[in-house]
């Protein structure tokens, strides 16, 4: 993936020197930025800003503040690097929500480390789901594939909500993402509250969540995530649709259509030792066991415990 690295100065000795440092990394792109430019770049939303304060006609703490109050550069990660290394002056711009402040004279291999390790940490972070904090499919798969090599016991929780795009019809998405949100914090609190160690909770994506747990006693833990779900998930919906025990949605033919409540069902793997030699065979055997609970009304969990 490239990395779109914006220099800001007011000449172009700084971009000259990244080139160079990074002649052997082909996936880092620099451009320079005049001062001046700065409202028509950053609506490209770079990888990473570095500015040159030594090189800029412009006060350094106010263009930064420029750069945080800015939507789509709120969370860009930022490097200063100046020869004004008075510890007041480097605490005001730190206080700008600014990552790091390097001094000159610059080491050019810390400078190198420091923004190959920045972006590493980015890269990381970005499989991370943005709504729950949850890690991603990379981590989960990633997971999966240690416990089979490990040849553990382990029990893999494939949770989904039902009827979740009915709910997202009728009360939105700002809505629908609360119940995501609380789908996942319902998983971590019971799961935590286990006592169980080693545990893993994944955010597939979506109202698609998957856990981990070590063993093959899964069962009172399920059962413990659907009592919490459904006593808590009546707070998302309105005092009539919970008198009714439906919602109603009109579908593209302009008939109303009634949709059970949101509910939550979770298909489990019994992956027993040996049983599994990589991770699409569970995954299609979690796909199964899955359909299975989402065929009873309501929440449910269902076992899968075949050799």
């Amino acid at each position: 993936m490239a990395q779109d690295v914006y220099i800001i100065d007011d000449d172009d000795a700084s971009i000259v020197i990244f080139r160079e440092l990074f002649k052997n990394d082909p996936e880092y792109k620099f451009t320079s930025v005049k001062t001046e430019q700065i409202d028509i770049a950053l609506k490209n939303i770079p990888s990473l800003i570095v500015i040159n304060e030594d090189a800029i006609d412009r006060d350094v703490v106010d263009l930064c503040r420029k750069i945080r109050k800015d939507e789509d550069n709120s969370i860009t990660p930022v490097i200063i690097v100046s020869s004004k290394g008075e510890r007041e002056h480097r605490l005001n711009i730190l206080q700008e929500s600014i990552e790091y402040f390097i001094k000159k004279p610059v080491d050019e291999q810390y400078l190198y480390y420091t923004v190959k390790n920045l972006n590493r940490l980015l890269s990381s972070n970005r499989r991370m789901s943005p709504l729950t904090g949850l890690p991603g499919n990379v981590q989960i798969h990633a997971e999966l594939k240690k416990r089979i090599q490990r040849e553990e016991a382990f029990c893999v929780l494939y949770l989904d909500l039902d009827n979740f795009k009915a709910y997202n019809d009728v009360y939105g998405f700002v809505k629908g993402d609360e119940i995501i949100e609380f789908t996942a914090e319902t998983t971590i609190k019971c799961i935590h509250e286990s006592g169980l160690e080693d545990t893993f909770i994944g955010h597939i994506g979506g109202d698609d969540f998957v856990a981990l747990i070590p063993g093959n006693a899964c069962e009172k833990l399920c059962q413990s995530i659907i009592a919490h779900f459904d006593h808590q998930v009546k707070k998302y919906f309105t005092e009539k649709d919970l008198e009714k025990g439906y919602i109603e949605v009109e579908n593209r033919k302009g008939i109303i259509e009634q949709f059970p409540l949101t509910s939550l069902s979770i298909g489990v793997v019994v992956a027993d030792i040996g049983r599994f030699s990589n991770i699409l065979e569970i995954g299609e055997v979690g796909a199964q066991v899955k359909h299975a609970a989402k065929s009873v009304m309501g929440s449910s969990y269902a076992v899968d415990r075949r050799k």
